[in-house]
């Protein structure tokens, strides 16, 4: 084996070491929130020791922004997945409200995580860059969508990205807050918002 070889064995080994752990603190860091959390906390709910995740993270705020970003890298994915293959408006809009339904009712505490991490960066200036590389990237899924829609209906859209962005993002926390509280409709009326809010956006 060639010692570039070697190396990227080395470091694929300890990205998978980074994943197994981030998983498995994923669940902890849900259920408690960044301000309830350490390295320890996160150990104790865990199989793993405070030892090993502080080799593996520096601290918790590089474990916290990692384990978000792999979960809503691996949500963008499933979600687009399922609107890809739309052919009208409507159907568009239905597919993306459906599958971000779901996706809210699949894991409401990790979303719930995210809304912590994204409040927090406004505190802790470390947390900054990767919340804003997150939103960037959630924004984007957004605004595909929107312009899908709008060439399914031979329209334009009628806002920006930000915009689009911020009003779906809208919708999606206070139906996780709702969801939270126990309320029985709240997916339900998110369904419906997200439909109806397609074509308000439209020229």
């Amino acid at each position: 084996m060639t010692s570039a070889a070697a190396v990227r064995r080395r470091v694929d080994k300890f990205e998978d070491r980074r994943r197994e752990l981030a998983d498995a603190a994923l669940l902890a860091l849900a259920d408690l929130g960044y301000a309830r959390t350490s390295l320890r906390t996160i150990a104790e709910h865990t199989k793993f020791s405070h030892g090993l995740l502080h080799y593996y993270f520096a601290d918790k705020v590089e474990l916290i922004t990692y384990c978000v970003r792999r979960y809503k890298e691996a949500c963008v994915q499933r979600y687009e997945g399922g609107v890809g293959s739309a052919d009208t408006p409507a159907d568009l809009a239905a597919a993306c409200a459906d599958g971000l339904a779901a996706a809210l009712e699949e894991a409401p505490l990790m979303h719930r995580l995210w809304y912590d991490l994204r409040t927090q960066s406004m505190f802790e200036e470390a947390f900054r860059a990767d919340v804003a590389e997150i939103d960037s990237g959630l924004s984007d899924m957004i605004w595909r969508n929107v312009s899908a829609y709008a060439d399914l209906a031979k329209s334009e859209p009628n806002c920006s990205p930000s915009e689009a962005y911020a009003l779906f993002d809208g919708l999606f926390q206070q139906a996780l807050l709702r969801h939270l509280s126990g309320a029985e409709d709240a997916l339900d009326d998110f369904r419906r918002g997200v439909r109806d809010l397609f074509p308000r956006l439209m020229r």
